[in-house]
């Protein structure tokens, strides 16, 4: 029983993940603009400082 509602919240987490990110270039693409928020953050607060 727990076997199969960890299979189904796997199959539900991995369809959600696909439908974001389509291609590994979407994932790519999604890395990079969190990278660049980090970026564009730490250097404000560098700013600040």
């Amino acid at each position: 029983m727990i076997y199969k509602a960890l299979i189904l919240i796997f199959g539900i987490v991995m369809a959600t993940v696909t439908v974001g990110c389509n291609t590994v270039k979407g994932v790519g693409e999604d890395v990079q603009g969190g990278g660049e928020a980090i970026s564009s953050s730490a250097q404000a607060v560098s700013n600040k400082l």
